[in-house]
């Protein structure tokens, strides 16, 4: 193997120590420059990447606690203290500027060097490597223990669902009166769902097909041919409405309506690359399940994110809003950030029967999986309201956690809403109207006053579920939330590497190291970008930069030093000069569909698309014009390299 074509990790980490170097020449000299070097180099050579991998993201980690008020031990990390401190001597010179010899932070730490010392610490944290087979049992293992202990959560809330009214009418009679605070708060989360969806019609929507793989194994164009369709839907979706074009289609398909089984098939959990640590555990819904659940889940977002309790608070499709909360956060130190453990797996069944409207309840139950297949065949009743993989896990999820911590004010709840807490300054940051007015949730990272954080965790947890206290950042003046890291006021975020380099042309790794090397330029990490770049070219040949071609394939920020001349050419035609690249091209297949399942496919993805039943485009534009005529498809990781004229 071409040596200039690999990418040495630890050469990675020497390019990056270069930079630091630089960036922080009059404490991190040469000499301590070659003796990092030297201790990771030791390192890997005997523990191989797990110490890239595994021992510095966990000094990190307590780095990060530290950061928040517990003390960073050297020791207790395995690592070599420096003499009469409780700090490591890895980085050392470092650490020193941000804490005390104590492991505490200094007065006045400094930000500059907690990004940095986040970013070596957590270079390789996410790195998709393969992962075995312990790895793989132990999560599928948790995730069966996580849904067994719902089993008494659920008798519990049913027990409490027999007992709590919902007499929207007797709102301030229940607040005066001496009931308990969890019988309070799951009344006053019920009264708040019940205004939510008040005016929501959970029967008006629309179906379609997700872009992933399904339990029941249909390719992408036998989605749209019913073969099966599970009684526990129909009876409250009827077929004739929610699977079929029309009452001619149902005429014409008259036999297959006939021969339709109404079985009730299992998902079926599969495990996909997440990072270092393992893999990720995904449940693949039912074909016909996952056909209604797109269309209740898109109709639930839409709602939630117009209606006036919820479009400041609860968020699906913009993480901006929380990552503003985590900056803010970090500089005032008035608002915190919870992270959510296994918050998907621990929203029971029960929990959602208590808390949401009956009639939401009886749509979100009609399309949901009762159980799923493990990888070893087994069969598993889900105690949880729906596993990672259905549309309705992130909505429901994320309006549980506002229903109760909005609840949990008790009088005073309407302080948590209103436009005037939630709108963003000039600077990118929210305006404090209320130190305690502020509950931001995206998913399982929500933001609350740190004033309210103890009680916040308290009651999520009386609910079954479970804080990630690790994660969570309640004091001091570090933040996390939505991906961004924040300390005093400063984005902090580093550059996490997930897909590993490959010697031979790939279109993942190209694209994806690429934008790495902008990203650690624009860090200030230009030893590191022409480390990267310099093996990108050695395999790819020349690489274009944004100036040349824009944004339309993959290309550098700027110029590297190994650069060679891109071919070139003007295009009379278009009246610019154009340049032969690689650009990241999916194949489309072709494959014939029958009138009727075109027509279906048409209504789902075309006419049923949000982006085209808007006033304007009903006026201006030809809806038949914006929808293929031939069935197209895009299969997944099937990307390839293609060289192009841009």
């Amino acid at each position: 193997m071409d040596p200039w074509k690999s990418l040495d990790e630890v050469n990675l980490i020497a390019a990056l120590l270069r930079d630091v170097s630089t960036l922080h020449g009059a404490v991190f000299n040469s000499s301590a420059q070659k003796n990092t070097l030297r201790k990771v180099f030791s390192r890997t050579s005997k523990e191989g990447l797990s110490f890239l991998t595994k021992t510095l993201p966990r000094l990190g980690k307590a780095f990060d606690k530290a950061l928040t008020g517990t003390p960073l031990n050297a020791i207790s990390l395995g690592l070599k203290p420096m003499p009469d401190s409780e700090l490591p001597m890895f980085m050392g010179e470092l650490f020193s500027l941000v804490l005390d010899k104590n492991g505490t932070v200094l007065p006045e730490p400094c930000t500059k060097s907690v990004r940095t010392l986040r970013q070596i610490l957590y270079l390789f944290y996410k790195y998709e490597l393969p992962y075995n087979t312990e790895q793989t049992t132990a999560v599928v293992d948790k995730f069966v223990k996580t849904d067994q202990q719902l089993l008494s959560i659920n008798d519990e809330f049913s027990k409490l669902n027999t007992s709590v009214t919902n007499d929207i009418t007797q709102t301030v009679r229940l607040r005066r009166s001496n009931t308990t605070n969890r019988t309070r708060v799951i009344r006053e989360a019920r009264i708040l769902l019940e205004r939510l969806f008040a005016s929501f019609d959970p029967m008006n929507i629309h179906p379609r097909h997700g872009p992933g793989a399904v339990s029941t194994k249909e390719t992408l164009w036998e989605k749209y041919q019913w073969t099966n369709v599970s009684a526990n839907i129909t009876q409250v979706y009827p077929l004739d409405q929610y699977f079929y074009c029309s009452l001619g289609h149902l005429c014409d398909d008259l036999e297959g309506y006939r021969s339709l089984s109404d079985v009730d098939h299992p998902a079926r959990v599969v495990l996909v690359p997440k990072d270092s640590r393992g893999p990720r555990l995904i449940s693949c819904e039912p074909v016909d399940y996952q056909w209604i659940q797109q269309g209740l889940g898109r109709a639930i977002v839409q709602h939630v994110e117009h209606h006036p309790l919820t479009r400041f608070n609860v968020f699906f499709t913009d993480q901006s809003p929380n990552q503003c909360g985590a900056l803010l956060g970090s500089a005032t130190g008035k608002y915190s950030t919870l992270d959510l453990n296994e918050a998907s797996d621990r929203v029971s069944t029960g929990l959602v029967e208590l808390l949401f409207p009956p009639h939401i309840v009886r749509c979100l139950m009609a399309c949901r999986s009762c159980g799923t297949v493990l990888p070893s065949g087994e069969y598993l009743k889900l105690n949880k309201f729906a596993p990672m993989g259905s549309c309705l896990c992130f909505p429901v999820m994320a309006l549980t956690i506002w229903a109760i911590l909005t609840a949990s004010i008790g009088p005073d709840r309407e302080h948590w809403l209103g436009e005037s807490n939630s709108r963003l300054g000039s600077n990118g940051l929210y305006r404090e109207a209320n130190t305690e007015s502020v509950l931001l949730v995206y998913g399982d990272d929500v933001i609350v006053p740190t004033a309210k954080a103890t009680d916040a965790i308290e009651q999520l947890e009386s609910f079954g579920l479970k804080v990630n206290r690790d994660k969570s950042c309640t004091s001091g003046l570090f933040r996390e939330s939505c991906g961004t890291d924040a300390f005093k006021g400063v984005n902090v975020t580093p550059v996490r590497l997930r897909t590993v380099w490959s010697s031979k042309p790939s279109p993942e790794s190209y694209s994806s190291w690429v934008a790495y090397a902008n990203s650690f330029l624009e860090r200030g990490f230009s030893n590191v970008y022409d480390y990267i770049v310099e093996r990108l070219v050695r395999i790819y040949g020349p690489i274009p930069t944004r100036e040349q071609i824009g944004l339309s394939a993959p290309s550098l920020i700027r110029e590297s030093e190994c650069e060679r001349t891109l071919r070139r050419r003007s295009n009379r035609s278009l009246q610019k000069l154009q340049y032969y690249v690689w650009t990241v091209k999916s194949p489309r297949r072709h494959h014939y569909l029958g009138g009727w399942s075109m027509l279906l496919r048409y209504f789902a993805e075309g006419i049923g698309s949000p982006r085209l039943v808007t006033s304007h485009t009903l006026e201006k534009v030809d809806l038949f014009d914006s929808f293929p005529v031939s069935a197209q498809y895009t299969e997944r990781r099937s990307s390839i390299l293609v060289r192009r004229w841009r």
